[in-house]
């Protein structure tokens, strides 16, 4: 089946996130946590029209996800998206023209039904989530799951992301360059606590669970540029999956589409 819903990876890593998702009718841009010269620099170079974006979604404060957000406002005449807790968690965001959306919502844009699920991260309200397309009667015909920024996966993410052909999921860290690594005993903690960012091993384990014959590639996001390596991601995750599905690694600085 021709697939319906396209991911173009601008930026994914601690230094900033934004991605867009192509439907049907249009494009859903998460997160903006790089420039607006570089948002626009990135979708150039992927050959994407940001004047096509339907709706801006953001799934949390932090700001390698809404650091490009106020500039990016100004410019952009669609509704923005974001928990209550995710617009009153940063200053720069209040005064932002934002629809409210709860972590286990539920909208429709750019032709895709688009359901939001609770994450676990050290921010007030964050989410994960997953885009479908379905038919008149309500079969889906495609699908792309997206989670990251998660100290664990929530019993409604696992349920969410089963199954989708295209799924982008964080894989941060290596156990193993965290705990010898140049970060602070502190922060350590915090990377690999319930409230921090999954592991290679934490995303492989959740792919076999989540893997199924309907999932064609998984997308690790949010590698560390100090604690791990995309070959070692690629690696860990490429062992839990079927040889038949596709392990792409996104980058801080090399934007990627995904077909």
């Amino acid at each position: 089946m021709r697939p319906l819903i396209h991911l173009h990876i601008l930026a994914s890593g601690s230094k900033g996130n934004a991605t867009l998702v192509e439907g049907p009718e249009g494009m859903v841009l998460i997160d903006c946590g790089i420039s607006n010269r570089q948002l626009q620099l990135r979708a150039k170079e992927l050959d994407v029209g940001l004047e096509h974006v339907s709706a801006a979604i953001f799934t949390h404060e932090h700001s390698d996800h809404v650091n490009g957000l106020p500039v990016f406002a100004k410019r952009y005449a669609g509704p923005l998206y974001a928990t209550k807790g995710t617009i009153s968690g940063r200053g720069s965001l209040a005064h932002l023209p934002f629809v409210p959306l709860a972590h286990d919502d539920e909208l429709t844009v750019a032709g895709m039904r688009i359901r939001t699920f609770p994450t676990s991260h050290d921010v007030a309200d964050p989410f994960g989530l997953r885009f479908t397309v379905e038919d008149a009667g309500g079969t889906v015909l495609d699908s792309v799951g997206w989670c990251t920024d998660t100290g664990i996966l929530t019993k409604r993410a696992l349920e969410e992301l089963r199954g989708c052909r295209v799924l982008g999921l964080e894989a941060n860290h290596d156990v193993r360059m965290l705990a010898t690594g140049p970060y602070p005993s502190y922060l350590k903690a915090r990377v690999g606590g319930t409230r921090g960012h999954l592991s290679n091993d934490q995303c492989a384990e959740a792919l076999r669970t989540l893997v199924t014959a309907d999932t064609t590639t998984v997308v690790a996001l949010h590698i560390s540029e100090k604690n791990n390596l995309p070959s070692v991601a690629k690696a860990a995750l490429s062992q839990a999956v079927p040889d038949d599905v596709e392990v792409l690694v996104a980058g801080q600085n090399r934007p990627m589409s995904v077909w």
